[in-house]
């Protein structure tokens, strides 16, 4: 039998092999540093747009605003860089790219009615980027659940609770979000005192510590308006509630109200304001016996 044995050619697919590896690395280096482009590119360009558009606030919020934009856009450009890669890839090995996207779109589809609950997550999380209901540092309650937000993304909110739990929210659960530091926060408590007191005496002391811890060179920074009586709140079992407001920047409430608490303490016993505790009076039916009467007993 007659034929002609061809000899594989080494030095040719060898060939080939480096030159689609080279330009796979500098894809990949490409990719590389339009990544890192993109790093130190876009925070500013967000937090010049967020700066624009955003009404003159607090710089916390704002750089809470711009922090959290940044790093979902970030995360959404690494994926588009990172899949053009991969196809762009594929083709210059010989891989057609046209029936692979046919089939990740027909695998797209079929993922899409099993996945229905992944795209209400990030359709939420788009949604509550855009209208910018919270921010990474925020704290908010969500699906029932109350905490500091560690990270937010188009599909999950991470929240860490004072118990240092972590609890990852998919953004489609959340129905309403209640968020308690936003622009600002309020300080909002009850003070009780007894039924004796004088109560304008009383309003009077507690406004005057407000007023001391809006100047003071510790507190004062943290107070936008200083606390003091808004009205007589409630008549409690042992005393008459005083309902006391006051605003805060965001996220300072709970130092401020804590602080206020002690303050007053310290202002009440110096000025010999009672604060109630509970009382109980015993009745004590029948007592003394009957016979002890008679016999002149005590």
């Amino acid at each position: 039998m007659e034929g002609v044995v061809r000899q594989f050619d080494w030095s040719a697919a060898i060939g080939w092999i480096l030159g689609r590896a080279a330009l796979i690395a500098l894809l990949f280096a490409l990719s590389h540093v339009l990544r890192s482009a993109l790093r130190r590119v876009v925070p500013g360009i967000i937090k010049t747009a967020v700066v624009k558009s955003a009404k003159a606030g607090d710089a916390d919020e704002l750089a809470k605003r711009y922090h959290t934009l940044s790093a979902v856009t970030i995360k959404s450009c690494e994926v588009v860089i990172w899949l053009v890669f991969a196809f762009m890839a594929l083709s210059l090995v010989g891989i057609p790219i046209a029936p692979v996207l046919a089939g990740a779109s027909v695998a797209g589809i079929a993922v899409g009615f099993g996945a229905q609950t992944l795209v209400r997550d990030v359709l939420s999380g788009l949604f509550i980027l855009l209208e910018d209901q919270y921010r990474k540092g925020d704290v908010v309650t969500l699906a029932g659940i109350g905490g500091y937000v560690e990270d937010v993304n188009l599909r999950r909110t991470v929240l860490r609770d004072l118990d240092g739990t972590v609890h990852n929210i998919p953004n489609g659960e959340v129905r309403v979000a209640s968020n308690l530091t936003r622009d600002w926060s309020r300080v909002n408590l009850n003070v009780s005192v007894a039924y004796g007191e004088d109560l304008d005496r009383v309003t009077a002391v507690i406004n005057r510590v407000g007023e001391e811890m809006a100047v003071d060179p510790v507190f004062g920074p943290l107070i936008v308006e200083a606390p003091k009586v808004l009205r007589v709140d409630a008549f409690e079992d042992s005393g008459i509630a005083i309902k006391i407001l006051g605003v805060t920047k965001p996220i300072k409430q709970w130092e401020v109200m804590g602080e206020l608490r002690k303050r007053l303490k310290r202002a009440f016993d110096e000025e010999g304001i009672e604060i109630p505790f509970p009382h109980r009076v015993l009745l004590v039916r029948g007592w003394p016996p009957p016979h002890q009467h008679a016999n002149g007993d005590g």
